[in-house]
């Protein structure tokens, strides 16, 4: 990992999956002025001076990439199928059309069965002009590159779906989380900063609560956290990041973070 060059990380969304606000509700936090309460569902831009991916391409795709001025995209990762990472897909057909290539898209074996049962059309032997061109690659668990960023997987629990984390040099993103093995623990060990999914305070059967997620963090011993994948059940940013130990704060709809 020491080879990886300065990357920059925004984040395209930190909502979990029906984003804050939320439809219909009126709670404080959806009803909140505050720009760091509005969160797209959570995705993360990577780039270095000559590469750039995404982690998810939620439904919120379209919108992120037009808020982030993202013109290139040169690999899509996935952690895994639930729709709120997923459903966004279709929308990398800007890219193919201006590329004139098609976009490799990495995922495991579970998520890669969703892709192709979901855009079945884009993987037909006549198909439509204009559909996504989807290059799969298959993900396991040893580390590979995309241009010059190396990515080295993580197997992490959510519930009883397995779920890819990424590190990213010094850089580590886990989301849709809720137990994590000790051996891929040690694959985090050493980070720089970790990001981790925090959805609310009260017990969740496959994601971790904030309470659980700042003692995770503290057991690895990592210098900066973010958390995110958030709900409006945790509450205000402002008054959340206030509760959290110095080195840990909430992440917002895009901030930027470089490595």
């Amino acid at each position: 990992m020491n080879n990886t060059p300065t990357i920059s990380v925004q984040f395209l969304g930190t909502g979990t999956s029906s984003g804050v606000p939320m439809i219909g509700c009126s709670c404080e936090v959806c009803q909140s002025a505050d720009l760091h309460d509005k969160r797209l569902r959570s995705s993360i831009l990577v780039h270095t001076a000559s590469t750039t991916l995404v982690v998810d391409t939620t439904p919120d795709f379209r919108s992120q990439m037009l808020r982030s001025n993202t013109t290139q995209l040169d690999a899509v990762l996935f952690t895994h199928p639930h729709k709120d990472h997923l459903a966004g897909l279709d929308d990398i057909r800007a890219f193919n059309y201006f590329s004139e290539s098609s976009m490799p898209v990495y995922a495991n074996s579970l998520t890669e069965e969703a892709i192709r049962r979901d855009f079945y059309y884009a993987f037909g032997d006549n198909k439509y002009p204009g559909v996504p061109d989807i290059n799969l690659q298959t993900i396991f668990d040893k580390p590979f590159n995309v241009g010059d960023i190396s990515v080295l997987p993580i197997e992490v629990m959510h519930h009883k779906m397995p779920v890819l984390g990424f590190r990213f040099g010094n850089f580590t993103y886990i989301t849709d989380a809720n137990y994590i093995t000790a051996e891929e623990k040690q694959k985090i060990v050493g980070s720089e900063v970790l990001v981790l999914n925090a959805l609310r305070k009260e017990q969740h059967v496959s994601h971790f609560t904030l309470s659980e997620a700042v003692q995770l963090a503290k057991e690895l011993a990592i210098p900066t956290v973010y958390f995110t994948h958030i709900s409006h059940q945790l509450g205000k940013h402002a008054t959340i990041n206030s509760e959290l130990p110095a080195n840990m704060q909430l992440a917002y709809d895009g901030l930027t973070i470089c490595l």
